[in-house]
């Protein structure tokens, strides 16, 4: 089992701040650069013309992405009525409808059904492969694929502004909380459709990511700013390895029992095993608290799932800047 770190690079998790217009890889790519990490992944990809909280996990980090992609997300959505887009947000070829003159009220009466758990169609123009296809690559090629609905949940869905100075194409700025594999624009979609129109995604900021928040986000620009004599200007933002799974149980194990862990025995700790859950990742910390690695109960001992190598220099946990707080996905 190879425990090599990422030689020269910097680790942990760093909240990035999208604007609008790059793509989650041209992110990363930065980053990585910026940071002069090779290894380096993200926790659920924006669009495009999307914004907001990015998390990226730098060197082992990468090891616990896994455990992030099921993270609840909300984002703050421009939906404008009036029209219909290809691919359900602005950037596809729009087609007016006509429909009822929609009122506030309308919108805020068709919202009940949406929240709670749902089943949603999936954009036409989206990631998801068909037989091998993408289903976004089908829907170009003038013949796409016949997507399933799937269940999602939308915990918080909240009118928090109206424009209807054009009665035939009114705006409504919505807050949404919803589980990972949520499409915003499938949901602009279908509250289009749910009052006798149609709709598309004008605009999305993704306000948070599990327990990152926008508000605590790092901007691309103070980034390069903070990097411009080196990586290590970035180390202020990074927080720990295992930042924003304090919801999992943990266990401090000795040297000799991470000795054993990191060469994929299982272990016997003499305390702190009684109440752990069998069915839930464990974090295994080191004797200063570190994450090195996440294990799982096996009767009265630990199996080992994942093992980190924890540097001298690794952010020790509740330390770090950035969102500060120990704390594929489908595009929005």
């Amino acid at each position: 089992m190879s425990r090599r770190p990422d030689i020269g690079g910097l680790e942990g998790v760093l909240v990035a701040v999208k604007p609008p217009g790059p793509t989650s890889h041209d992110v990363v790519a930065l980053v990585r650069r910026l940071a002069g990490t090779r290894r380096i992944g993200h926790g659920g990809t924006l669009d495009p013309f999307a914004a907001g909280v990015l998390p990226l996990f730098l060197g082992g980090a990468t090891k616990l992405v896994e455990y992030h992609l099921g993270d609840r997300k909300s984002y703050r959505a421009t939906v404008c009525f009036g029209a219909a887009s290809t691919t359900d947000d602005l950037d596809g070829e729009l087609t007016p409808v006509d429909g009822p003159v929609i009122e506030a009220s309308a919108l805020q009466a068709a919202m009940e059904a949406f929240r709670g758990e749902i089943r949603q169609r999936p954009p036409d123009y989206s990631a998801i492969q068909v037989q091998g296809r993408r289903a976004y690559a089908m829907a170009r090629s003038g013949a796409p694929a016949d997507l399933p609905e799937r269940v999602v949940i939308i915990h918080h869905l909240e009118l928090v502004a109206w424009n209807g100075d054009d009665p035939e194409r009114p705006v409504a700025i919505v807050d949404v909380a919803c589980s990972a594999g949520t499409y915003v624009r499938a949901l602009a979609r279908d509250l289009g459709a749910a009052v006798g129109s149609a709709a598309y995604l004008g605009a999305l900021t993704r306000t948070g990511s599990g327990p990152f928040r926008l508000e605590d986000g790092t901007t691309l620009e103070s980034l390069r700013m903070a990097a411009a004599d080196g990586p290590e200007g970035l180390r202020a933002f990074l927080m720990p390895l295992d930042a924003g799974l304090d919801a999992l149980p943990s266990i401090r194990l000795t040297v000799d029992e991470l000795r054993d862990a990191g060469m994929g025995r299982f272990v016997q700790p003499a305390a702190g095993i009684a109440g752990l859950p069998a069915a839930t990742p464990i974090r295994l910390l080191d004797e200063a608290g570190r994450i090195a690695g996440i294990g799982r109960l096996d009767g009265r001992r630990i199996a080992p799932d994942k093992m980190l190598a924890v540097r001298p220099d690794a952010v020790v946990a509740g330390a770090g800047g950035g969102a500060g707080a120990p704390a594929e996905a489908p595009s929005a």
